[in-house]
């Protein structure tokens, strides 16, 4: 079976012409002017509108502005934080009764308690650090975004752990 497909490949190249020369008719099947009417090419009218017109760029409605600390934000971090202390807390007690940490930058603190702690508090202060970096460059939904994916996270870890106590 390969015999046959061994002596197709020998002639690659000639196969390889052959595919470009049968594409060549479909590449000339452009208009020329010279075929046109000579009374179908009119010059535009002086008249007329201008050939180059000036370029307005859309303008987008203001995203509406708040402060960052508003009730919303404190909420979010607030849930967020108390999600990543139960996280800690239940992979504590996991690894303290042999369990693995399966997130591997998790797993690379996981070696004492004041690590772990340092990561949990380190991705609660990366959440508000982020969250922070949009409100300023005015992305306010993925400023809140931020938070609503860590909440979702620590909560499905949180939820895992239990069920693999």
């Amino acid at each position: 079976m390969t015999n046959w497909i061994g002596a197709i490949l020998k002639y690659r190249a000639v196969i390889l012409l052959a595919v470009l020369g049968f594409c060549r008719p479909a590449l000339s099947q452009e208009v020329s002017v010279a075929l046109l009417r000579p009374e179908a090419i009119q010059p535009a009218p002086i008249a007329a509108a201008p050939m180059v017109q000036a370029f307005q760029p859309a303008t987008f409605p203001e995203a509406r502005s708040h402060r960052f600390w508003d009730r919303e934000n404190s909420l979010l971090f607030a849930t967020s934080a108390a999600f990543s202390a139960a996280d800690f807390v239940i992979t504590r007690d996991n690894l303290r009764a042999g369990g693995q940490e399966l997130n591997p930058v998790t797993r690379v603190f996981s070696g004492s308690t004041a690590g772990l702690a340092v990561n949990f508090a380190g991705e609660t202060v990366g959440v508000v650090g982020l969250s922070y970096f949009f409100h300023k460059t005015g992305h306010h939904k993925l400023e809140r975004a931020v938070s609503m994916l860590n909440i979702g996270a620590s909560g499905a870890a949180v939820t895992y752990d239990l069920a693999h106590r």
